[in-house]
C-alpha cells in the first residue's frame, strides 16, 4: 500500500507535493481509508486486513486479521467518538474501543426482514445512526445507542442492490442528518429521508448515469463522477425544495391513536415520492392540524418580532424560558435566524482570497490546537476578520472569542465568520474604546450592578486588591469557554442570542453572584485568578435565572441596556465599517509593528552578512593552518619514509636469503616426499594384485564347492526317484496278484497314477520356475527337466503295458469265469428255470450299467489323456523356449555357452543311461 498524496498525510502544505511516508503492511489493494476526529490516526481496509496506522510517525500500531471464509467489508472511526465500527462479510458488525482495541458491543443479527448482505455502510455526523445495504432494495437502520435494528426502509422496486450510501449534512441538524444519498445499480443517486421515508430528490439518469459521488462537508454540493468520464456539480439548495422549508411548527395536535390499526409494531416502512406509507397508518386516514389563532392586537409585535425563516423572537423566548434551551436538532437554525444572518458570499469570498494575515502565520505557537483542521479553519477565521477590521489582528485575546463558535461551525467557515462578527459588533459594544487596555467602562458597568446586588461580595473583592479585570474580564474575553463545559456554554448562548446585548453582561454578574460562597472563602490573588479560569461546581441553570432577575431589578440608571445599543445585524451584501476603536493607536502599533519587523529583517540581514564575513576568514584563516600544517607534515612523512625504504631493502636483502635456504630445503623434501610416494604406489599395487589373485583363487574355489554341491544334490535326487518307482513298481504287481480286488486295486492304480502325474507337473512347473528365476543354473536345470521327463515317459509307458497286460488277462479270467457260471446254470436250467429267468434279468440290467460305466470310464480317460497330452504338449513349448532364450543368450554372449552344450549332452545321456551312472564334467 502506498500513499503519495501529501495533502492527506504531510504536515507540510499541498502545494509542496513531497512524498512524505511510504507506508507498507497491505498485500490486496486498499477498499476504504478512515481518519480519527483529531486527525492524527487512520484506519486502512483492505478484503483480508485493517491496520491502524499513527499519522504523526506513519508506523503501524495495530493489525486485525480474519480468515478467508469469513472476509472484512469496511473499519472506519464513529464520528465524534474514539469508537472503531468493523463490519464483515457475515453481516458481523463490532465495535471496538480505540484506546485499548477491547470489544464494546456486537449488533445482533436481524430476526425479520429481508435477507440482506452488507456490502456498503454509512453513519450520521453524530454517530447515533448506522444504515447498511447490500444486494437488495431494502437498508437496515441500526440504533447505536440502543444496539437495535429501528427500520428497515424499502426503496423502490427499480432498485435491485446498493452501490453506495451517504448522508446529506446540515449544518444545523446538530450531526443527526436526515437525508440519505442511495446510489443504485442503475446508477441513480436517490435522496430520501430516513423518517419520513420521503423521495426528496434524485440525481442521474439512465442515459447519463453516476459511477461515484461525493458530498461536500457543508452539505451544499454534490460532486458526481459520470460514466462518461465528465464532472457534475450540483447545488443542494437547487435540488432540494423540501429542505429550503422552515422546521415545522412547536405546537402539534394530541391525536386519539387508538384508532390506528394493529400493525403499530412493525419496522419496514416504503419510500414514496410524495409521503410516508407508515404501516400503521390506514389508507384512509388523514392528520388533522390545528393553527393556533392569534391576538388582533399583536400583530404589529409580531412583524417586529419576526426572523427569518418564519420564526418569531416572542415564541422563542417563551419557548426558552419553559424549557431552558433550545433544542440540539434544530439549534443551529434557531441561532441562524436569531442573529439575522446575512450569509455574504462574495463579501467572505475577498477576504479569504487575501489570504492568511501576518499576524495569525504562527498562530500554531500560541495556540496548539491538537486538531489541524481545526487549526486551519481558526487561522482562516481570524485572518478574514483582521482583513474586515485592522483592530483584531491587534487585538490579543480574540482567537479566545472566537474559538469557541470556530470549534461548533468549523464545517461552515461562512457561517463561523458572521456568527462571530455579530457577537463582536452587537455583543462586544465599547470594548475597543480603551484599547489596549481592558474595556474599563464595560468593566464598571458590571461592577456598578454587582455593587448594587451584592455590596458584601464586591467590599470582600475590593479587600484583598481584586478588580474586576480579575474577577469579570476574564469572563467576557473567553465568552465563558473556560468556566462551561459544552453543553452549559450552549445553553447560555441561546439565551444571549434571544436577549438584548445587555443580558450577556448580566449573565456574568450573574456568574459571579452565584459563586459567592467560594469566593467569600478565598483570600489570595492567584485563588480568585484560578476560580475565573478553570470550571467550577455551579449550577448554571441558577445562573441564567439570576441573570433575568438582574435584568428585571436592576435601577435604569446603572442598567447596562441604557448605555448599550440594541441589536443591529449584519449588513446584506456588504459587512459593515468596524471602527469603534482608537484608529491612531491602532495604526502607531501597526507602524511601530511594521517598523520593528523591518529594523528585525535589516539586523537579522546584516547579523547574516557579519557572521558569513566572520566565517569566511575563520574559513580562511583555518586552511591556511591546514596547509601549513600538512607542508610539515609531508616533510616529516617524506624523511620517515626514506628511513623506512632503507630499512626494508636490508630486510628484503636478508629475506631473499632466508628464502633462497628455505628453497633449498623445500626442494629436498620435495624429492623425498616423491620417492616415497612412488615406493608406496608401487607397494599398493603390489598388494592390489596380491589382493586380486587371492579374490579369484577364493571365486574358483567358492564355485568349485558350489559345482560340487549340486552334483551331489543331483544324484540324490536321482536316486530317491528311481528308489520311488522301484518301489511304486513292487507295489503294481502285488496289486495285480489279488484278483478279487481287481476293480479295486485298478480304481487305486488310477489314483495314485493321477497324484504322480500331479506331482510329475509340479515338479516341472517348479523347474521351469528355477529356470526363470535362476540364470545361472538355466542349463542344468534344463538338462534335469529333459532327464526326468524322459524317464517319467519311459516308467509311464511301462506302466501303461503293465495295467493292460493285467487287466487283459483279468478279462480273460473273467470271462472264464463267466462261461463256467453259464455253464453251471445251463445244467440248472430245468430245475430253476423260475429262478434263471429272474437271475438273468438281473444279470440283464447288471450288465448294462456295466456297459454304461465302462462308457463313462472310457470316456472320462479319453478326457484325462487329452488333458495330459496338452499339459505335456504345454511344458514341452516352456521348454522349448528356454532353450531358445539360452541360445540367444549364447549368441549375445558366450558365457552360457559350454553350460547349454553340457546340458543339452546330459538331456541325452540321461535318456539311454541311468542317473546313477552320470557324473557331470562341466560346471553348472
Amino acid at each position: 500500500m502506498t500513499f503519495i498524496s501529501s495533502s492527506f498525510f504531510s504536515s507540510t502544505p499541498a502545494e509542496t507535493k513531497e512524498l512524505v511516508s511510504w507506508m507498507r503492511g497491505h498485500d490486496s489493494s486498499v477498499s476504504s481509508i478512515s481518519v480519527h476526529g483529531s486527525g492524527r490516526y487512520a484506519i486502512t481496509t483492505s478484503t483480508d486486513t485493517a491496520q491502524l496506522w499513527d499519522l504523526d510517525t506513519f508506523q503501524r500500531k495495530r493489525k486485525l486479521n480474519v480468515r478467508q471464509s469469513v472476509g472484512i467489508q469496511k473499519v472506519f472511526f464513529l464520528p465524534l467518538s474514539n469508537t472503531i465500527l468493523s463490519c464483515f462479510k457475515d453481516n458481523s458488525v463490532f465495535a471496538w474501543e480505540f484506546d485499548t482495541l477491547h470489544c464494546k458491543y456486537r449488533l445482533p443479527t436481524p430476526v425479520e426482514g429481508s435477507v440482506l448482505l452488507y456490502k456498503v455502510f454509512a453513519v450520521t455526523r453524530d454517530g447515533r445512526i448506522f444504515v447498511a445495504g447490500g444486494k437488495s432494495n431494502h437498508l437496515h437502520l441500526w440504533c447505536l445507542q440502543s444496539k437495535q435494528l429501528i427500520r428497515i426502509i424499502q426503496m423502490p422496486a427499480k432498485v435491485r442492490a446498493v452501490r453506495h450510501l451517504e448522508f446529506l449534512p446540515d449544518s444545523f441538524d446538530g450531526g443527526s442528518n436526515q437525508v440519505l444519498g442511495v446510489l443504485s445499480q442503475d446508477n441513480i443517486m436517490r435522496f430520501i429521508n430516513i423518517e419520513t421515508c420521503k423521495l426528496l430528490f434524485d440525481i442521474g439518469s439512465h442515459e447519463e448515469g453516476i459511477s461515484t459521488a461525493a458530498v461536500s462537508p457543508n452539505g451544499r454540493y454534490i460532486a458526481s463522477v459520470m460514466e462518461n468520464g465528465s464532472l457534475n456539480l450540483y447545488s443542494v439548495q437547487a435540488l432540494d425544495q423540501e429542505g429550503n422549508k422552515p422546521p415545522p411548527p412547536m405546537f402539534k395536535v394530541v391525536k386519539d391513536w387508538s384508532k390506528c390499526t394493529s400493525e403499530a409494531n412493525k419496522q419496514a416502512m416504503r419510500v414514496t415520492s410524495g409521503r410516508s406509507e407508515w404501516p400503521w397508518k390506514s389508507k384512509g386516514s388523514k392528520i388533522q392540524t390545528r393553527l393556533l389563532k392569534l391576538q388582533v392586537n399583536s400583530s404589529f409585535e409580531n412583524k417586529e418580532n419576526e426572523l427569518p425563516g418564519g420564526l418569531n423572537k416572542k415564541r422563542l423566548q417563551a419557548l426558552l424560558k419553559g424549557f431552558g434551551e433550545y433544542p440540539a436538532k434544530y439549534r443551529m437554525f434557531v441561532w441562524r435566524s436569531l442573529l439575522q444572518l446575512p450569509e455574504n458570499h462574495l463579501a467572505f469570498s475577498s477576504l479569504i482570497d487575501k489570504g492568511t494575515h501576518s499576524a495569525f502565520v504562527n498562530i500554531q505557537n500560541a495556540y496548539p490546537i491538537k486538531s489541524r483542521k481545526l487549526l486551519r479553519v481558526l487561522q482562516r477565521t481570524l485572518s478574514a476578520l483582521a482583513h474586515w477590521s485592522a483592530i483584531f489582528a491587534e487585538t490579543p485575546y480574540i482567537p479566545l472569542l472566537a474559538f469557541p463558535f470556530v470549534k461548533l461551525f468549523q464545517n461552515n467557515q461562512l457561517i463561523c465568520f458572521e456568527v462571530v462578527a455579530t457577537v463582536v459588533v452587537n455583543f462586544c459594544q465599547h470594548w475597543f474604546e480603551y484599547f489596549p487596555n481592558p474595556p474599563v467602562n464595560v468593566l464598571s458597568m458590571m461592577e456598578n450592578v454587582l455593587a448594587h446586588h451584592d455590596k458584601e461580595l464586591l467590599q470582600h473583592l475590593i479587600k484583598y486588591s481584586v478588580t474586576s479585570q480579575v474577577y469579570a474580564w476574564p469572563l467576557l474575553e473567553t465568552l465563558f469557554s473556560e468556566v462551561l463545559t459544552r453543553e452549559e456554554w450552549l445553553k447560555v448562548f441561546d439565551n444571549i442570542f434571544s436577549n438584548h446585548p445587555s443580558y450577556f453582561l448580566m449573565i456574568a454578574v450573574a456568574y459571579i453572584i452565584c459563586s459567592r460562597a467560594p469566593l467569600l472563602h478565598c483570600n489570595q490573588t492567584a485563588d480568585f485568578e484560578y476560580f475565573f479560569h478553570h470550571r467550577n461546581n455551579l449550577d448554571i441553570n441558577v445562573v441564567i435565572k439570576e441573570a433575568y432577575h438582574l435584568m428585571e431589578a436592576t435601577p435604569l440608571d446603572i442598567h447596562p441596556q441604557r448605555m448599550l445599543d440594541d441589536f443591529i445585524p449584519l449588513t446584506k451584501g456588504q459587512y459593515p465599517v468596524f471602527n469603534k476603536y482608537p484608529t491612531f493607536i491602532v495604526d502607531y502599533q501597526t507602524r511601530e509593528r511594521e517598523r520593528i519587523r523591518q529594523d528585525e529583517i535589516e539586523y537579522l540581514r546584516e547579523r547574516q552578512l557579519a557572521h558569513e564575513l566572520e566565517a569566511k576568514a575563520q574559513e580562511r584563516k583555518a586552511e591556511d593552518e591546514a596547509w601549513y600544517r600538512k607542508q610539515e607534515l609531508f616533510r616529516e612523512a617524506e624523511e620517515q619514509r626514506r628511513k623506512i625504504l632503507l630499512e626494508e631493502e636490508k630486510k628484503l636483502a636478508e629475506q631473499k636469503q632466508r628464502l633462497a635456504a628455505v628453497k633449498r630445503e623445500l626442494k629436498v623434501k620435495e624429492l623425498q616426499f616423491l620417492d616415497a610416494s612412488r615406493r608406496r604406489f608401487l607397494k599398493y599395487q603390489q598388494d592390489q594384485r596380491q589382493m586380486e589373485l587371492k579374490r579369484l583363487d577364493d571365486e574358483i574355489a567358492r564355485k568349485a564347492s558350489m559345482r560340487e554341491q549340486e552334483t551331489a544334490a543331483t544324484v540324490q535326487d536321482v536316486e530317491v526317484q528311481r528308489l520311488e518307482l522301484e518301489s511304486q513298481r513292487q507295489l503294481f504287481e502285488q496289486h495285480l496278484i489279488k484278483d478279487q480286488e481287481a476293480v479295486t486295486k485298478e480304481m487305486k492304480e488310477e489314483v495314485d497314477a493321477h497324484r504322480r502325474k500331479v506331482n510329475l507337473e509340479d515338479h516341472l512347473v517348479q523347474r521351469l520356475m528355477e529356470i526363470e528365476r535362476e540364470e545361472k543354473q538355466k542349463a542344468q536345470i534344463v538338462a534335469e527337466e529333459n532327464l526326468t521327463k524322459a524317464e517319467q515317459k519311459r516308467f509311464d509307458t511301462d506302466w501303461r503295458l503293465q495295467a493292460l497286460h493285467k487287466l487283459r488277462r483279468d478279462d480273460q479270467n473273467r470271462e472264464k469265469h463267466y462261461e463256467e457260471i453259464a455253464k453251471i446254470l445251463h445244467d440248472n436250467r430245468v430245475k430253476e428255470a423260475e429262478l434263471l429267468k429272474t437271475m438273468r434279468e438281473a444279470e440283464e440290467k447288471k450288465w448294462e450299467e456295466v456297459i454304461q460305466k465302462k462308457a463313462q470310464l472310457e470316456e472320462e480317460q479319453k478326457a484325462a489323456a487329452a488333458a495330459d497330452e496338452h499339459r505335456k504338449q504345454f511344458l514341452e513349448d516352456k521348454i522349448n523356449d528356454a532353450l531358445k532364450l539360452a541360445e540367444k543368450l549364447q549368441r549375445e554372449d558366450g558365457y552360457f555357452g559350454e553350460r547349454i552344450d553340457n546340458a543339452v549332452l546330459l538331456c541325452h545321456v540321461g535318456m539311454k543311461h541311468s542317473a546313477t551312472e552320470y557324473k557331470p564334467s562341466v560346471q553348472c
